[in-house]
């Protein structure tokens, strides 16, 4: 397991968007953000960001991969088949989380990938993503990944970038139906978004 030397020492970033890898990954090695193909990574749609917005993600998003570690989007991977060993992982991503400064954690995770490292929650937003059928809000599972890799885009694309809950939530309110509510005790934020 290597740590990306990027996430090593303290950083200040407006912003940490952490974001899970996937499991369906191009055949050939590359840059992380381009090795990940799964819904996710489609929602966020890499290849069409402007130049500004993928220097935005390069300093503000920290992928978790089993593999890996904490990784930049540009950092160099291997295509792998792995299942996080969240006891091994907690302490080597941790270690490289604990040392970025930032205003906001926007936690893009899956609950598997949540499990390696708890950002403070008084400024870590999770975002949670739901269907409405007849006005009912439902759970979804596959397709909120697709809905927080268009959350990630939408962020990234932002002129304005967000520093507390409620900028985050008031970016995000002008492409998605969004709901904000306040930490309590040990829980972090909520964001909870209607996928399109």
């Amino acid at each position: 397991m290597s740590v990306s030397p990027a996430l090593c020492g303290p950083i200040l970033t407006p912003m940490l968007i952490l974001l899970p890898p996937s499991e369906k990954k191009a055949a050939e090695p590359g840059p992380a953000i381009t090795v990940y193909t799964g819904v996710l990574y489609q929602g966020l749609g890499w290849a069409t960001l402007t130049k500004a917005a993928q220097n935005r993600a390069q300093k503000s998003i920290a992928i978790i991969s089993a593999k890996y570690g904490s990784l930049k989007c540009l950092d160099p991977i291997e295509p792998y088949k792995e299942k996080i060993d969240a006891a091994h992982m907690r302490g080597p991503i941790t270690q490289v989380l604990d040392a970025i400064e930032t205003d906001l954690v926007i936690d893009c995770r899956s609950s598997t990938y949540q499990s390696v490292w708890s950002a403070p929650a008084h400024k870590c937003v999770e975002i949670k993503v739901f269907s409405k059928v007849d006005g009912v809000k439902k759970v979804i599972t596959h397709m909120s990944k697709k809905t927080r890799g268009e959350v990630t885009r939408l962020l990234l694309l932002s002129k304005l970038v967000p520093t507390n809950p409620q900028e985050l939530a008031e970016i995000i309110s002008t492409e998605f139906e969004c709901e904000l509510f306040e930490a309590k005790a040990n829980e972090s934020w909520v964001l909870e978004v209607i996928a399109r």
